[in-house]
């Protein structure tokens, strides 16, 4: 009979402690991302130019002040098929930083100002210093838009392959941005970010980046730049690719054309 007491209590003391399990599982459940439209979406899509550049200013008022980008250099920003600034743009960009350089002849390190050919200039030298500020070393934002993603599921990744929808890496950045901190009571809750808890207190506000061009300056279309930007970043070649592809597919469609009625014509007469 005691056993029975026993595990009659065992078998409670497990539901319970289920159910607990799945009600805070329950609520601190990740959202997915919301797809969103992208020109540079889809095998024809191509950056949008005017939006790099207001993706670049936010980029460089607010997301830079923890973020490195480690494998961007200045002249990429006046490259064909990015943000295109002018060379004597960039020269300049690059002339308000400080680069560390040597050694000199004296054999020691010297600083002085950057040139289109030096890499982004991080507000921290390492990721230790980062952390010591920070609490956290923020990851570098170089290929943060391909290296995030989420799952889709079925049938919809299938969709997304028919499609050739690749944009799941800004379609998080921007939920995560601009859709997440739903929390006022605690900053750093994020409906998007695993386990409901970031590092990262909202970023972003409204008016906080003065554009120039009549754009909404709105958190929305801050994040929707600079994801746009941090996308072209993660893969500033994306519009030669499309359009080596595209040329590949009409050259094999008209090979296998070719093939067919040669095929047809060499073996008209055999029976």
């Amino acid at each position: 009979m005691n056993i029975l007491k026993k595990l009659g209590l065992a078998a409670l003391l497990t539901a319970g402690v289920a159910l607990t399990g799945a009600a805070f599982a329950a609520e601190h459940e990740t959202k997915t991302p919301e797809r969103q439209s992208w020109s540079f979406a889809g095998p024809f899509g191509k950056y949008d130019q005017a939006q790099l550049q207001r993706g670049f200013m936010v980029f460089r008022t607010v997301c830079s002040n923890c973020h490195s980008a480690n494998l961007l250099a200045f002249r990429n920003l006046s490259q064909p098929g990015g943000p295109e600034f002018s060379e004597a743009q960039v020269k300049a960009l690059a002339a308000e930083y400080t680069v560390k350089d040597g050694p000199g002849d004296d054999g020691n390190m010297f600083d002085r100002p950057g040139r289109p050919a030096d890499r982004w200039v991080p507000t921290y030298p390492n990721a230790e210093a980062a952390k010591a500020t920070l609490g956290a070393a923020p990851p570098d934002m170089s290929v943060l838009a391909k290296a995030r993603s989420y799952e889709r599921g079925f049938p919809l990744f299938i969709v997304d392959a028919l499609t050739q929808y690749q944009e799941h890496g800004v379609d998080y950045i921007y939920s995560l941005i601009a859709l997440g901190y739903s929390d006022p009571k605690d900053p750093n809750h994020n409906d998007y970010f695993p386990g409901g808890h970031i590092g990262m207190a909202k970023p972003l506000s409204d008016d906080q980046v003065d554009y120039t061009d009549g754009t909404p300056k709105t958190v929305k279309q801050y994040t929707r730049d600079v994801a746009a930007f941090l996308m072209w970043m993660a893969e500033p070649k994306l519009e030669d690719r499309k359009k080596t592809g595209l040329r590949a597919m009409i050259f094999l469609i008209i090979f296998a054309g070719l093939l067919y009625f040669t095929k047809k014509k060499v073996w008209a007469d055999a029976h």
